[in-house]
């Protein structure tokens, strides 16, 4: 439980002193049309984004009276919202960034490892789109990098679960399949927006990221 807080708060590099905020985006709502509309990018950002980013600061906040109150049952109590919360302040900060209205392709050195990995790119869309669509409810598919083995990873987490506090997993290219980020739009079709989302995917950044994690020591 304990590793539980540390974690959660590391991951988001920002310290109980401060406050998160919500990220600003680099492109406009209407940017990733058609795939995703102005109104689910909007709402999606603005009110559930900035939703775990108002209960994080505020479970923060508590935690912090926790500790200086050295209040182990309240600590304790709080490593669910620490989760939830900071898990989706996390997922949510990553996903913005690995999306992109134009097209971009993985780097050398990713494509590379996917081939490595899962034999083609084809192959490893494949099997990262039916495992994120096949999400009992709420959640998120993954691609990660195994900082142990220095391979690629494929995962599926429920709710807000941070990948790298909950697998270890480097978190690269991230699927939300909450339905509030599709269902004004794909309605109850999760296989069409998963299917869709791989047209805005920002392989920049996710080169970028795979790059970080496969050169740190």
């Amino acid at each position: 439980m304990f590793s539980l807080v540390r974690n959660v708060s590391n991951v988001t590099k920002t310290a109980v002193r401060g406050k998160h905020s919500l990220p600003k985006l680099a492109y406009e709502y209407t940017a990733l049309e058609p795939i995703i509309s102005r109104e689910i990018m909007e709402i999606h950002h603005t009110k559930h984004h900035q939703t775990y980013v108002t209960n994080l600061n505020a479970a923060e906040e508590q935690l912090a009276e926790a500790q200086s109150k050295k209040d182990t049952t309240k600590i304790i109590s709080l490593a669910g919202a620490l989760r939830f919360n900071g898990g989706g302040h996390i997922n949510h900060s990553i996903f913005w960034q690995n999306l992109a209205p134009d097209c971009t392709k993985p780097s050398e050195e990713l494509k590379c490892a996917i081939d490595e990995q899962f034999k083609s790119f084809d192959a490893f869309k494949k099997e990262m789109s039916a495992l994120t669509i096949a999400v009992q409810g709420s959640g998120w598919g993954w691609l990660g990098y195994n900082k142990k083995t220095g391979k690629l990873q494929i995962a599926a987490l429920p709710n807000q679960d941070p990948l790298e506090a909950s697998t270890g997993l480097v978190p690269l290219f991230g699927i939300d399949v909450w339905e509030h980020a599709y269902y004004l739009q794909y309605k109850n079709v999760r296989p069409s927006y998963v299917e869709a989302i791989w047209e805005i995917a920002n392989w920049n950044d996710i080169s970028k990221r795979f790059a970080a994690a496969s050169s740190a020591k």
